[in-house]
């Protein structure tokens, strides 16, 4: 065989070529739509078949529909996206991924790229000097363009050429001829190869050129190209160990979908190839089970027609799917399936005033969620198990973090309506949520600051006597109350009804008398030696948060209040 070390480095050196090209101009087109990449998923999946239509159009620029899948996964990970509207995404990024063995059949083999590649590269060379950024990344862009084609074509060039090496054909064709058997063992090599290469598009093109070489059949190609579906789903499913049970059913549906497509094309495998030839045949007269030339696109036909027919059958049990991986990965904590925006995205409504109707929605839902980050500090409170309270102390934190992002998330999108012109009301409105949401927050950062002195108490074995313990579950039985009050209050006012500022004033009375009775009681017992100094430290950090914690969420309601005149008790004045 004369095929030696520095042939094969040749090879891998065509193949790492071409997936740096590939790599760069991908990254350069992310840079240039930098974070509108973010706003194009969020406001375009509305349903499965935009959700479809953006996946296609995000993996056919960016030339990776490995990227794409991550994206993807790390929004659904973030709560940008839901499960269902992912799926549509990854279905469409299969389709999409599909261009790149068109551009190569159609470009590749046609005719040498190279001797436009190394143009480009000279337009693309000076733009990286730009002082643009824009102009920077569309340098990187061709000239990451041009080095894909260049591999490709050092890639063609570095293959062993079958009429100089027989003996090589000769070995392949021990596993061609085996029927079913061969197409599962080649699918299997193609799913390898792209786990290890860590691209699709990579394996594609290595594929095409092992084709057009002759070193495998049309058949045997197709069967790769299967696997090679098989494989991209690694990449995903790598970027979800990190992630939250959503990202994780995400990375599982892309796997689950790409499965049940190949199973169902193996059982009508070879009708299903002989028709793309014979089609093939039709048009240009040449088969490419007799003419290696017809491989490369015939194979693009198999691929784009394969994950077209699998998305367009699939896409309609989306249900069924979400309900698979939901039940082969099920959530741990409730908790975990409420970390996204329910009522709105990227996108806004038809009119400002029904923007600010979802964006109150999605504040009320913020409420929520931060009342059950309060029931989770209780816990912790009570909770004498080191590892169960390492356990809620780790969904409190993961909960501070949300309610950072979901406050920049409705902020964002309020200040998106506030561009359109609004009536006084819904001025004033839009004014209340953005305090509002802020307040939230910083009920969730009280939140977080109890959990962290409750976490200090413990790992300094502070210990409280009953009478300490009582005292603050009182304190958080008020605050309790009037959480449900603020909840209350927001509900009340989305449907535009004045609400009673009187039992907001009573429970901030009840509050602060009770947290200055904590305090005198605190410095007779400190007096009296009735607790350690350290335990004393902790407990007046304890009950001082929790007062900060509730003039928080009596601000709530006051910045409600501000949209629609209060209605108050007698016992308080009304400034008559």
């Amino acid at each position: 065989m004369n095929y030696g070390l520095l042939d094969l480095l040749n090879l891998i050196g065509s193949l790492g070529l071409f997936l740096y090209g590939m790599k760069m101009m991908s990254e350069s087109l992310q840079k240039v739509a930098g974070d509108k990449m973010r706003a194009i998923l969020s406001s375009m999946t509305s349903n499965r078949f935009m959700g479809i239509i953006t996946g296609f159009l995000v993996t056919t620029v960016i030339q990776s529909s490995s990227a794409t899948t991550v994206m993807v996964v790390s929004f659904v990970n973030a709560g940008l996206l839901s499960l269902v509207q992912s799926i549509g995404v990854i279905m469409g990024a299969n389709i999409g991924t599909t261009v790149t063995a068109w551009l190569i059949s159609l470009l590749g083999f046609k005719f040498s790229i190279i001797l436009v590649a190394i143009p480009l590269i000279g337009v693309g060379f000076p733009l990286l000097f730009s002082r643009k950024q824009n102009l920077k990344f569309w340098g990187e862009f061709l000239i990451g363009f041009s080095l894909l084609f260049i591999g490709l074509e050092f890639l063609k060039n570095s293959v062993p050429r079958v009429d100089q090496n027989p003996e090589m054909f000769a070995f392949l064709s021990n596993y061609t001829d085996m029927g079913i058997l061969s197409v599962i063992l080649f699918l299997g090599i193609g799913s390898l190869l792209t786990i290890v290469i860590q691209s699709s598009s990579a394996t594609m093109a290595l594929t095409l050129v092992m084709c057009n070489q002759g070193w495998i059949s049309f058949e045997i190609a197709a069967a790769m190209v299967l696997g090679e579906n098989i494989g991209t789903t690694i990449t995903a499913n790598i970027a979800a160990i990190i992630g939250n049970v959503s990202a994780k059913r995400a990375a599982r549906a892309h796997f689950f979908f790409n499965v049940i497509g190949v199973i169902w094309m193996l059982i009508i495998f070879f009708p299903f190839t002989r028709t793309i030839a014979n089609v093939l045949f039709d048009i240009t007269g040449k088969s490419p089970y007799t003419d290696t030339v017809e491989i490369p696109f015939a194979l693009s036909i198999f691929h784009s027609s394969f994950n077209l027919i699998n998305t367009f059958v699939l896409v309609w049990f989306t249900p069924l799917l979400v309900k698979l991986v939901t039940w082969i990965t099920p959530s741990k904590k409730e908790e975990d399936e409420e970390f996204r925006l329910v009522h709105i995205n990227a996108g806004l409504m038809t009119t400002a005033e029904l923007s600010l109707v979802q964006a109150h929605k999605e504040v009320i839902t913020f409420a929520k969620r931060t009342h059950r980050m309060f029931g989770f500090v209780r816990q912790l409170f009570n909770e004498t198990n080191d590892k169960e309270f390492d356990s809620i102390y780790q969904r409190i934190e993961k909960y501070e973090g949300i309610s950072d992002r979901v406050e920049v998330e409705i902020a964002t999108y309020l200040n998106k309506v506030s561009t359109y012109e609004l009536s006084d009301e819904s001025s004033r409105k839009l004014q209340a949520l953005f305090r509002i949401i802020s307040e939230i927050e910083s009920v969730a950062d009280s939140n977080f600051s109890l959990a962290r002195t409750l976490k200090r108490k413990r790992e300094q074995k502070v210990w409280f006597n009953q009478e300490m313990r009582d005292n603050l579950n009182k304190l958080f039985d008020m605050l309790d109350e009037a959480y449900n009050i603020m909840k209350e209050n927001l509900e009340i006012s989305q449907r535009s009804v004045s609400i009673n500022l009187g039992p907001v004033y009573e429970v901030e009375s009840k509050i602060n008398e009770f947290r200055i009775f904590l305090k005198e009681d605190h410095i007779r017992s400190i007096e009296a030696n009735k607790y350690k100094y350290q335990a004393g430290v902790i407990y007046s950090d304890l009950f001082n948060e929790a007062e900060k914690m509730g003039d928080y969420i009596i601000n709530v309601s006051e910045a409600i209040a501000e949209i629609e005149k209060p209605v108050k008790h007698k016992s308080y004045p009304t400034g008559k």
